[in-house]
């Protein structure tokens, strides 16, 4: 797939920099699809994580002839049967609405104690090439939806997202440690090898 340079298929500026912060030591220029010029959004119709990320990886990389990584992520509440998945960052109606999303998800398990408050982060990655190529990686983070929000770090629902052997929250623990933990970071994990011969 050969590349010097890594184009993010997102806007979303805090995704941009932690996936930079992940690649760092491959020397690798990232950058995010804002950055090359203006770009219309793909629609991301797909019915599972792996739909929308292969969708925005392909159609991306065919747009700028560059190698394209792009990811799908959610939450997925045990007791909501998995929602709100992949319409975790549009639940409440607003897509990027992160305060609307956390109130509706709160109210949603209203009278749902703790431990039946089990939950995990989900990412799919997508690496395409312009020629049509793609590969995947996959990462899961457990954790438990708490009562209230907790933290000011991170974005989403981040400040909802309990990880039970560190008891805080993503939002709480700051990104140098949710970066070692986070779905994100185990998907990237695995687009390392992959990356490190580009």
């Amino acid at each position: 797939m050969g590349a010097k340079r890594l184009v993010i298929a997102s806007g979303n500026r805090n995704k941009i920099e932690e996936i930079r912060d992940l690649t760092k030591g491959l020397g690798l220029e990232v950058v995010g699809i804002h950055d090359l010029g203006d770009f219309p959004p793909v629609i991301e119709d797909g019915a599972t994580f792996r739909d929308n990320a292969r969708k925005k990886a392909l159609e991306t990389a065919r747009l700028v002839q560059e190698l394209v990584l792009a990811d799908d992520s959610g939450l997925e509440v045990d007791a909501l049967g998995g929602a709100p998945g992949v319409y975790s960052a549009r639940y409440a109606g607003v897509d990027g609405d992160d305060e609307a999303n956390n109130r509706l998800l709160l109210h949603k398990l209203e009278g749902i104690p703790l431990e039946q408050r089990g939950a995990q982060f989900r990412c799919v990655m997508a690496l395409a090439a312009p020629t049509g190529e793609v590969e995947y990686s996959e990462g899961i983070c457990r954790g438990i939806i708490t009562f209230e929000p907790r933290g000011n770090s991170g974005f989403g629902y981040d400040p909802l997202f309990l990880v039970p052997e560190y008891g805080k929250t993503f939002a709480e623990l700051g990104p140098e440690i949710k970066n070692t933990i986070s779905h994100r970071s185990m998907a990237m994990a695995g687009m390392l090898k992959l990356l490190s011969r580009v």
